[in-house]
């Protein structure tokens, strides 16, 4: 039997889009479910060899689920960004995973260390602090599925860690960026007109 360990994976420093992970989301009418496509730097070597390896005993573990053996057009979720997504800019460079899970993912930010040299943490609760762009590790599980005729590896989304902003994707612009250079001061001289 093979233990949980072998099927999950910590990634190294990744980029996230299509972030829906403060409130699930229905996917082509399916069911509702937290989720998020993780981009995967190509020259991330060490998270690749780890994703391959847990792929790998997923496949091992869905033998008992598909007649003993592993099939020959079983789905796989490690996906080249170069090829399956050409027109997207965010996608050159890298491999992509879709993770989602039927539960909310533990979301949180490095706070700094404890007296034993642990990293401490702090929840994100704010839904604007973790969105398509932004940089994070992020905890996975990779589990063999066989559904309506459709088998392979799919991918559970456990914890988010997010390490760094980054350009917001998805064509929409921060308010704070759009707006800097424009001027607003006949609203703030009338301010107290305004807030009635």
């Amino acid at each position: 039997m093979i233990d949980n360990n072998a099927t999950k994976v910590i990634t190294g420093k990744v980029r996230l889009s299509y972030v829906h992970v403060f409130q699930p989301q229905s996917i082509d009418g399916g069911e509702e479910k937290y989720s998020t496509s993780i981009l995967i730097p190509k020259e991330d070597e060490e998270t690749l060899r780890k994703i391959k390896t847990a792929i790998e005993a997923a496949k091992e573990l869905g033998k008992s689920q598909w007649g003993g053996k592993i099939p020959a057009n079983l789905k796989l979720p490690l996906r080249d960004g170069d090829e399956e997504r050409p027109d997207d800019e965010a996608y050159a460079g890298h491999y992509f995973i879709n993770a989602s899970s039927k539960t909310k993912p533990g979301i949180a930010k490095p706070i700094g260390k404890t007296p034993d040299g642990k990293t401490k943490f702090e929840e994100i609760t704010d839904s604007t602090e973790v969105y398509s762009g932004c940089y994070a590790r992020v905890s996975i599980n990779f589990y063999p599925f066989n559904k309506n005729g459709n088998r392979g590896i799919a991918v559970g989304l456990n914890n988010i860690v997010k390490v760094q902003d980054g350009e917001p994707l998805g064509g929409r612009a921060r308010l704070e960026d759009e707006f800097a250079e424009i001027e607003f001061d006949d609203v703030l001289e009338d301010d107290d007109d305004f807030l009635q």
